[in-house]
C-alpha cells in the first residue's frame, strides 16, 4: 500500500512514524512544501519546544480548545498528553514539566524533537521529499493522484492520503481541496498580540504583570493570565489567549477593539476598594507614590493614579471615599483601545480550515472521500498557547495514523 502524507509538520511526521510501526511494509511518503520538514516545531516555544500541557491546571476542554473541543475531548481518550510524555521519553527525549504546567525537553532545544522525529522516519524507511508542494488532489477509482506546483514533478499516486498541511491564514493552503468539492471553514488568524500604536502603557516596554484579566468591551471574551507590555501593544499568555477566544469577533472588527484590563487578576472592584482602604489605614501618613500592590511596579502605579485623577503626592488619609473608588475602578476596568495585530515572533496559529462535519470523529477519515484523511491544523481545531496545539498534531497524528488503511487489513482478513 502507498500512503502519501501531505505535510511535513508535527501532525504529519508523528503519523509517519505510527504508520510504519502499524504497517512496516507500507511505502509511505511525506510531501513537504518547505525546504525543510518540522520549520515550525523547531521555533516554538522560542526555539525550545512547548511538546505538550500537563493538563492539570486544565477545569475544561473548551477553554483549552476554542474550536474543535468536542472532537479532541474524544481524541485525547485515544492519545493522551501522558501518552505523548511516555512516547518521547521512551525514544530518548527527556522531558520536564515547568511551573507553568508546560512541558518542555530537559535540553530546552527544540532540535532535539525535530532530530528525534526525522532520526525515527529515517530509520522506519519513510521517504521524505521536500520543496514539493502539493498544489490539487483528485480521486480516482484506484486511489489518489497528487498534482504539484508549476509540474515540476510528475503526479504521484496514492492508495491512501492524509492531509496535514497545517493552518492557513490567507485560505491558499485549502485550494488544494477544490476538486473534491469538501465543505471548509473560513481560517482566520490566532494567538497574536494587540497593538496600542502612541498608548502611553508602551512606555513600559519589558514589563510582565503575572496575573491580569482582560476582555473585550460589550462581549464575553475574557482571558487570565500574564500579561507582557512591549514598545508596540500588548503580549503575553493573556492577551494570546484572549486572541484565541476572540480570534473571529477581532478579525470581523479589523483587529480593532475596547480592551478592559483589570490589573488586580480576578478581584472586583469591591475587594479591590476594601484593600485600597486598608492600605489607607495602614499608611495614612505615607504618600500614595510610595505605598502600591508591588506585583504593578512603581511607574505602572503612577500612570494609573494620574488615570485616576490622583495626585501621587498626596498622603493616603486624603485621599477619600471616593477617590479610592475611582482608583479601585481604574484598577479593575481600566479600558485601552487595541488597534492592529502583531504576530508572536513565528508562532502562529490559524482558526478555521477543514470543517469537521467532514470527518468521521473517531477515525479522522473524510466522510464523502473514504482514504483520505486529515490530521492536525488544517482542520478547524486550534487551542490557546501552552503546548495544547501540538498535543492537538500529536494526537490526530496518531488516530490517522491508527485507521489508515485498517479496511484494507479488514478485507484480507476476511479473505
Amino acid at each position: 500500500m502507498k500512503i502519501a502524507i501531505i505535510g511535513g509538520g508535527a501532525a504529519g511526521c508523528f503519523a509517519a512514524i505510527q504508520i510504519k510501526d502499524r504497517q512496516p511494509d507500507a511505502e509511505v511518503h511525506v510531501w513537504e512544501a518547505g525546504r525543510k520538514a518540522l520549520a515550525k516545531v523547531a521555533v516554538t516555544g522560542g526555539g525550545r519546544c512547548n511538546v505538550t500541557n500537563s493538563f492539570r491546571e486544565v477545569d475544561s476542554i473548551e477553554r483549552v480548545y476554542p474550536r474543535g473541543s468536542r472532537l479532541m475531548k474524544r481524541l485525547l481518550r485515544a492519545f493522551s498528553h501522558e501518552d505523548t510524555y511516555r512516547w518521547f521519553e521512551t525514544n530518548g527525549v527527556r522531558l520536564v514539566t515547568q511551573d507553568d504546567q508546560c512541558v518542555f525537553p530537559q535540553s530546552q532545544d527544540a532540535l532535539e524533537i525535530v532530530d528525534t522525529l526525522l532520526s525515527l522516519m529515517h530509520s522506519k524507511g519513510v521517504r521524505l521529499h521536500t520543496g514539493c508542494r502539493v498544489t490539487s488532489l483528485t480521486q480516482g477509482e484506484e486511489g489518489f493522484t497528487l498534482h504539484f506546483a508549476q509540474n515540476l514533478r510528475a503526479p504521484e499516486h496514492a492508495d491512501r492520503v492524509l492531509v496535514t498541511t497545517g493552518g492557513s491564514p490567507q485560505g491558499k493552503g485549502l485550494s488544494l481541496f477544490a476538486n473534491l468539492q469538501i465543505e471548509t471553514v473560513a481560517p482566520v488568524p490566532s494567538l497574536y498580540g494587540l497593538c496600542l500604536p502612541g498608548h502611553p502603557l508602551t512606555q513600559f516596554t519589558g514589563m510582565v504583570i503575572p496575573h491580569v484579566s482582560i476582555g473585550i468591551a460589550g462581549t464575553k471574551h475574557r482571558a487570565q493570565g500574564p500579561l507582557l507590555i512591549t514598545h508596540w501593544g500588548l503580549s503575553g499568555p493573556a492577551i494570546l489567549k484572549l486572541s484565541a477566544y476572540a480570534a473571529r469577533h477581532l478579525h470581523e472588527a479589523g483587529f480593532r477593539a475596547p480592551l478592559t484590563i483589570n490589573w488586580m487578576g480576578t478581584e472586583h472592584e469591591e475587594e479591590t476598594t476594601g484593600m485600597l482602604m486598608q492600605m489607607a489605614t495602614e499608611y495614612p501618613q505615607r504618600q500614595i507614590a510610595n505605598v502600591y500592590p508591588p506585583h504593578l511596579g512603581s511607574r505602572l502605579w503612577l500612570y494609573l493614579l494620574s488615570q485616576s485623577g490622583l495626585n501621587p503626592s498626596r498622603r493616603w488619609a486624603e485621599v477619600g471615599r471616593k477617590g479610592l473608588h475611582r482608583l479601585a475602578s481604574t484598577l479593575t476596568c481600566h479600558t485601552v483601545e487595541a488597534n492592529g495585530k502583531n504576530r508572536h515572533k513565528e508562532e502562529f496559529v490559524t482558526c478555521g480550515g477543514v470543517a469537521l462535519t467532514n470527518i468521521n470523529p473517531s477515525t479522522l477519515e473524510c466522510r464523502t472521500h473514504p482514504g483520505l484523511y486529515f490530521a492536525g491544523e488544517v482542520l478547524d481545531v486550534d487551542a490557546i498557547t501552552g503546548g495544547f496545539n501540538l498535543q492537538a498534531a500529536w494526537t490526530m497524528g496518531y488516530v490517522a495514523a491508527k485507521h489508515i488503511g485498517m479496511e484494507e487489513d479488514s478485507k484480507v482478513a476476511k479473505k
